[in-house]
């Protein structure tokens, strides 16, 4: 099974700032929106590399949302990296039978349509790592 970086999840307290910041100064094109009913979020993805590495740019919907408890608690800044794996519940399969801690025992609905899944930071050193499957 192999495993390719796909994004690093920025959580950001004003996602229109930010973007504008993204794209007046570094110059970089910005995706559209996109909103994450189930995680409470809005979300943009900015192209950043070579390979489809992108930033996802995460805006909380909700005081309730994720993200938002994160800004409270951290601040803006760094919130995970994400890795593209063709079988996201065979990803979840071989790190459980490793003994993986991990956040979602299945997946779930994530941005861009894809499934995806967390480990617990516990397993990987203190980062969010989430597991996503593009969607065909």
């Amino acid at each position: 099974m192999k495993f390719e970086l796909d994004h690093v999840g920025i959580a950001v307290a004003q996602l229109d700032e930010t973007v504008a910041w993204l794209h007046t100064v570094l110059g970089f094109e910005i995706d559209a929106v996109d909103e994450v009913a189930s995680q409470r979020v809005r979300a943009h993805f900015v192209p950043a590399g070579t390979g489809g590495v992108t930033l996802e740019l995460l805006e909380a919907t909700t005081p309730e949302s994720v993200i938002a408890k994160y800004v409270a608690k951290r601040g803006p800044g760094l919130h995970h990296l994400a890795f593209r794996v063709d079988d996201v519940a065979a990803a979840l399969e071989r790190l459980k039978q490793q003994g993986v801690r991990l956040i979602d025992e299945v997946p779930r609905p994530g941005a861009e349509g894809a499934l995806v899944a967390f480990v617990h930071p516990s397993a990987t050193g203190g980062v969010l790592v989430e597991l996503k499957q593009q969607s065909h």
